[in-house]
């Protein structure tokens, strides 16, 4: 980088007078419990700690002397993360309730030459560039920051005072962006709804119209697939692979979404996907499970898991009708009321429930229009949130941009028109 006058050449860890991982501490008994940051506990967005869900935990008093949260404290997530969300993300702490961080983050004290809020933009400026993925380990289901390596590496930074114009810039023009962020987020959910509520007007004008009738009374067959262990990768186009309940969602069938069948197990041709069949997912979350799509032009050598039902329909019901239904508010109380699971991350459905679900019971040429009529609905409601979405990933390019550039000092914030500093 161009040498900047007054600025400092150090590590990252130097920037810190304490690096500590959090407590998980004990079960909540109602006397003296703090909350507990986790990762989920992060405002991506503004890259603080947010207390809208965080968990209240036992942490004996010797304890909470060590690892508890200060104002101005910066939280390190270390273990845990996703493919689209690696761990290495930092949140800055500014709440006043008694806090600490669970054992999965690290607290992080800012050293007293620095400013807190200058160091949690150059930390997350550092995650956002992709730089701290190097440091991460994953030889399970877990992602594992090497703190301490990244924490080793060479940064630059400006005087104390210069750090504050600098966090003082980025907090009145990220604002500005999230402001904006927020909006079309509203319009967003907005477009989505006004689909929901269209959906949901026509199905109980159809079922005022012409009543309904069980699921059941339309099944001719219902069968599930298996699920042998495969391997974590999608199948190539001459393997056999088997379907994850991800290839049934939002009406849609995604045969992309499967796992390689291992050459040593045989396939099983019977649970082949054929052109036209209606898949119902019996396992998901409580927000997914019962999810349906038809199948319409899916590639060979696919086989439908034990969490996804085939169901053969008799001829006065339009698959794609049926998947109409299954997206209507109705019918997804009904799935969300009536699953069952060991956990809020996965969810099961009975056969009998699904076949409990009321459907408009339409004629055939009706059902054949409204798919079409919704179906351009539709299609005009994904056009208009593709674009949405485009424009809320351009602002949050903008705002990654905009934080890297003032805390590298390729923009001089003590100007209106950020011109590039002289070196």
């Amino acid at each position: 980088m161009t040498e900047i006058r007054g600025w400092q050449h150090t590590r990252l860890k130097n920037l810190f007078k304490s690096v500590r991982n959090g407590t998980w501490g004990d079960e909540p008994d109602g006397d003296g419990d703090v909350y507990c940051a986790r990762g989920t506990d992060f405002d991506r967005v503004t890259a603080r700690v947010s207390d809208a869900k965080m968990p209240r935990r036992k942490v004996p008093a010797g304890a909470l002397r060590v690892h508890q949260l200060r104002r101005g404290d910066l939280v390190l997530e270390k273990s845990g993360g996703s493919a689209d969300q690696p761990v290495g993300s930092v949140a800055l702490f500014d709440l006043t309730v008694d806090t600490v961080c669970s054992n999965f983050n690290a607290r992080m004290q800012v050293a007293t030459s620095y400013d807190p809020r200058y160091v949690c933009y150059l930390m997350n400026s550092l995650y956002s560039s992709g730089f701290t993925r190097q440091f991460v380990n994953q030889t399970t289901g877990i992602q594992n920051l090497d703190a301490e390596v990244l924490l080793a590496q060479p940064c630059t930074v400006p005087p104390l005072d210069e750090q504050r114009r600098i966090a003082d810039f980025l907090d009145a023009e990220t604002a500005r962006i999230d402001r904006a962020f927020s909006l079309q987020t509203s319009v967003r959910l907005a477009v989505r709804a006004r689909a929901v509520a269209e959906l949901d007007l026509r199905m109980d004008r159809l079922g005022a119209t012409y009543g309904t009738l069980p699921f059941r009374r339309m099944i001719r067959s219902v069968e599930q697939g298996v699920s042998p262990q495969c391997e974590n990768a999608p199948a190539d186009a001459d393997s056999w692979g088997v379907l994850k309940v991800s290839a049934v969602k939002n009406g849609f069938f995604f045969e992309d979404e499967n796992k390689q069948l291992p050459a040593e197990i045989e396939p099983e041709p019977r649970y082949e996907v054929r052109a036209g069949d209606l898949l119902i997912t019996r396992a998901n979350t409580p927000q997914l499970v019962g999810a349906a799509a038809v199948a319409t032009s899916p590639r060979s050598k696919l086989m439908i898991c034990d969490k996804i039902f085939r169901i053969a329909v008799t001829k006065d019901l339009l698959p794609d009708f049926l998947v109409l239904v299954s997206q209507s508010t109705k019918i997804r109380d009904i799935c969300a009321e009536a699953s069952h699971g060991t956990s809020q991350s996965m969810a099961n459905l009975k056969t009998e429930e699904i076949k409990s679900w009321p459907v408009p019971r339409v004629p055939i040429q009706v059902q054949s229009s409204v798919v079409e009529e919704l179906g351009a609905s539709r299609t005009h409601s994904d056009a208009l949130i593709a674009a949405i979405n485009r424009q809320l990933a351009l602002l949050t390019e903008r705002r990654q941009a905009l934080i890297t550039a003032a805390v590298t000092g390729e923009i001089d914030v003590t100007t209106t028109c950020g011109l590039g500093r002289a070196a």
